[in-house]
């Protein structure tokens, strides 16, 4: 998944979630579904963004209006497919973590 742009964000508060991962080698559909679940997640009520970067260590920052909307994503059926394909077979580590936005600022 590349983004060539920093989620433009509204006033906060709101919500980030923080997924960093190591990849185990190969691709294995890894591509096509990360592709697949970013246009899913862009349709989510509540979904506000994205940000993503990967070398060895990948970051993906997605945010989202509250906590409810992100309860959701977490629930959608094919993300959870997804996500039990990542401990299966794409994620040789990873972790999620969820905060709330206060304050943001840059030029």
């Amino acid at each position: 998944m590349r983004i060539s742009s920093i989620a433009n964000t509204p006033e906060p508060p709101y919500y980030a979630v923080i997924f960093t991962s190591f990849r185990t080698e190969g691709d294995h559909g890894y591509g096509e579904m990360a592709k697949k679940m970013l246009e899913l997640a862009s349709q989510q009520p509540g979904f506000l963004g994205v940000e993503s970067a990967r070398e060895d260590l990948g970051i993906t920052v997605s945010y989202w209006a509250d906590l409810e909307s992100i309860r959701a994503w977490k629930a959608n059926i094919e993300h959870r497919e997804a996500q039990e394909l990542g401990r299966k077979k794409w994620y040789a580590a990873f972790k999620t973590r969820i905060c709330k936005v206060e304050r943001d600022y840059g030029i």
